[in-house]
C-alpha cells in the first residue's frame, strides 16, 4: 500500500512531458490502496528524445506498468512487443503492461470516451458526430465510435489530409466506414452543424483560455451536445452552457480510461467510485 512501502512494493507510473499536472496518480493511489494493492503509482517527466532509454528503464526497473500521454502515444509503438487490436487501427498507445520485460501497448482512451458519452447519451447509434481534429486522441474517440455504430462522423481538421489519412487508415475495419466517416475543412463547420446531434473537441484548443475558437461557437445550437475531451471548463464548454446545451469535460474520459488501465494491470475489477471520489477533490 501507498502508506507502507517496502521491498515487494511494486511501481506503475505515467510517462509524458509535462507530466506534473497529472491528475491520474491521485485516483490510481486511492485504487490501489482501497483493494489493498502494495503498489505506488508515480509521476514520469520524460522528455521527447528520451523515450527510448525511459522504456529500457521500464524494463530494468520492473516497472509493472505505465500510462502514457503527450507526446508519446505513437512513439511508445516503437519500443514495444505487442500491441492490442485497438491500437492497430488507433496507432497509439496509453497503457503499457510490463510482464517480465515483455511490454504490451493498449489504448483504453475510446473505451473511457465512449463509457463517459453513455452517461450522457442513451444510444449512440443514433446520433452525428462532428469530431474537432485528427490526431491520436481523435482517432481513439472514432474507433470508439464506430464500434457503437454511431450514424455519421465529421472530422474537421486544419489539414483535411491528415482528416482523409485517419479515414483511410480506418476503412479496413469494414467496407461501410468511408460511408460513415466525412473529412472537412474547419472553415466548413457552419456548413454542416445542422446535420449533427454530437460535437466532440478533441483538440488541445481550449487548454488556454487565449486559444482562437476552433470555429464560431455562436452558431451552436441548444439541442447540440457538447464534449471536450480537455478536463477543464473550457470556451466551448462555457459557450455550450450558455446556450443551454448538455455538455460534458474531459473528467469521465480520464476516470474511466484510468480504471480499465487498473484493470489491465492488476486483472481486478477496478473501484471506480473510490476512483471517481478522489479525482473530483
Amino acid at each position: 500500500m501507498l502508506d507502507s512501502v517496502n521491498g515487494q512494493t511494486e511501481v506503475y507510473g505515467i510517462i509524458g512531458y509535462p507530466v506534473k499536472h497529472s491528475k491520474s496518480p491521485v485516483f490510481q493511489n486511492a485504487a490501489f490502496n482501497h483493494l489493498k494493492i502494495n503498489a505506488v503509482y508515480v509521476p514520469f517527466s520524460v522528455k521527447p528524445g528520451e523515450l527510448g532509454k525511459a522504456v529500457d528503464g521500464i524494463r530494468a526497473l520492473s516497472i509493472k506498468g505505465v500510462n502514457v500521454t503527450v507526446p508519446h502515444k505513437e512513439e511508445i509503438l516503437k519500443y514495444v512487443n505487442e500491441i492490442s487490436e485497438e491500437v492497430k487501427y488507433i496507432g497509439a498507445a496509453n497503457t503499457i503492461k510490463n510482464i517480465d520485460g515483455y511490454l504490451i501497448a493498449y489504448n483504453t482512451d475510446a473505451y473511457g470516451f465512449i463509457r463517459g458519452l453513455k452517461e450522457i447519451i442513451r444510444d449512440i447509434s443514433k446520433n452525428k458526430f462532428l469530431i474537432l481534429g485528427a490526431g491520436g486522441a481523435s482517432r481513439a474517440v472514432v474507433y470508439g465510435l464506430l464500434n457503437e455504430g454511431a450514424e455519421k462522423i465529421y472530422i474537421a481538421n486544419r489539414s483535411i489530409e491528415r482528416a482523409e489519412k485517419l479515414i483511410s487508415d480506418f476503412s479496413e475495419l469494414n467496407r461501410v466506414v468511408k460511408d460513415i466517416l466525412i473529412p472537412i475543412r474547419l472553415d466548413y463547420i457552419p456548413d454542416i452543424l445542422d446535420a449533427v446531434n454530437v460535437i466532440v473537441n478533441t483538440t488541445s484548443v481550449g487548454l488556454k483560455d487565449e486559444d482562437k475558437e476552433l470555429f464560431d461557437y455562436n452558431l451552436i445550437k441548444k439541442d447540440h451536445t457538447v464534449i471536450d475531451i480537455i478536463y477543464k471548463k473550457t470556451p466551448l464548454i462555457k459557450k455550450a452552457e450558455e446556450i443551454g446545451c448538455k455538455t460534458q469535460d474531459g473528467i469521465p474520459m480520464l476516470l474511466y480510461q484510468g480504471a480499465k488501465s487498473f484493470e489491465i494491470w492488476t486483472e481486478k475489477d477496478p473501484p471506480v467510485e473510490i476512483m471517481k471520489e478522489n479525482l473530483l477533490k
